[in-house]
């Protein structure tokens, strides 16, 4: 009887921490999502709050750069929000969006690494997170 409390405490303790961990995720993602709704809004309103240089790896028109981002930005908002709900397309929006963010940090590593690198670890804790989700049911 002791093996299967012990069982069960450890169930409990590892549900609580992934559904908080899960908490972050949902966190992350909406600030994530309000600040790319931020500067989407930026981009369509005013071409002159960025600066373009001439030797940047893709050339946008910085309009519809501008409306990709709002629209992203909506999108995992959403998904952030819906987290908090249960749903499981935004677990899947999550793992794909920070997988993706994952890959644009590690782009960034030779101008910003101290930043890439905390972005890159931010992602990997908002996939663990997403993946492992909170424990459907417990034995008792």
């Amino acid at each position: 009887m002791a093996t299967h409390t012990h069982r069960h405490d450890t169930a409990v303790r590892d549900s609580a921490a992934a559904t908080g961990w899960t908490v972050f995720a949902g966190i992350v993602m909406i600030f994530g999502g309000v600040m790319a709704i931020f500067q989407g809004i930026a981009a369509i309103a005013n071409d002159d709050v960025f600066v373009s240089t001439r030797n940047y790896t893709f050339q946008w028109n910085l309009t519809g750069w501008g409306w990709l981002h709002l629209i992203l930005g909506v999108v995992v908002a959403a998904a952030g929000f819906a987290l908090f709900r249960g749903m499981t397309w935004a677990r899947v929006v999550g793992i794909t969006v920070a997988g993706l963010s994952m890959l644009a940090n590690f782009a960034w590593l030779p101008w910003y690494p101290l930043w890439a690198i905390t972005l890159i670890i931010v992602d990997g804790f908002v996939i663990w997170a997403l993946s492992v989700g909170p424990a459907r049911g417990v034995e008792t």
